[in-house]
């Protein structure tokens, strides 16, 4: 894939937080330069990604100055280089300018190059594709599906709003690919294991090690 069939994002990191496709994320915006980088990606119609982060490489302290604090919180802030991404709708403006916004998370994505830094980050991206499905690993794949969402509804202990939505037709019909990204809409586990799985590119691994956690459980 050549530079110019890279799609351009903005990156929004937030520690512990791993988004999936099919997710509509809310998003509350409160800092000026985010408020400023939302607004420009509705301007422009172009996604926003939700980035886990990766580690903590700079504190900010007190004494350093707004520059200089600029500077190091993007460094405090490292994402991964494997997110979601998708488009913004604003739903709402405070009084003080905060934004209420939905990112309707449609794509995995893999930063190739930092094109802005400051003051926040925007990259060229290509897409994360999963590799080519066998007809043994779609079968594979529905099974395990199958004893997630029994898992799912025994954990719920009957509660009527989560067995009927695992139990209708259009959870039923969903993909093993498709589920297994918008199964992370009910169940939320530790960050580093939901980047682990965003990153992986096989569904039938990714039912697997949802499963593998559901049976530790």
């Amino acid at each position: 894939m050549t530079n110019e069939n890279l799609e351009e994002i903005a990156l929004f990191p937030i520690p512990n937080c791993v988004v999936f496709p099919g997710m509509v994320f809310p998003l509350h915006v409160f800092e000026p330069r985010y408020r400023d980088m939302v607004q420009q990606c509705i301007k422009r119609r172009m996604p926003l990604a939700i980035c886990h982060t990766e580690k903590v490489i700079h504190e900010v302290t007190p004494a350093e100055s707004k520059a200089q604090a600029l500077m190091q919180n993007q460094d405090t802030y490292k994402p991964h280089a494997i997110f979601s991404a998708g488009l913004c709708e604003l739903v709402n403006t405070t009084d003080d300018g905060r934004l209420l916004i939905n990112v309707f998370i449609d794509r995995r994505l893999e930063l190739v190059e930092e094109t802005q830094s400051l003051p926040y980050k925007i990259g060229r991206c290509r897409p994360y594709l999963d590799h080519v499905f066998t007809d043994s690993e779609c079968e594979q794949a529905n099974v395990i599906k199958d004893k997630i969402i029994h898992r799912l509804i025994a954990f719920s202990g009957g509660d009527p709003s989560v067995v009927s939505r695992l139990e209708s037709p259009e959870w039923a019909d969903k993909t093993a690919q498709a589920f297994s990204f918008e199964v992370f809409s009910i169940i939320q586990l530790e960050a580093n294991t939901q980047q682990a799985i965003l990153e992986d590119r096989s569904a039938l691994s990714r039912l697997q090690r949802v499963l593998d956690v559901l049976n530790q459980r």
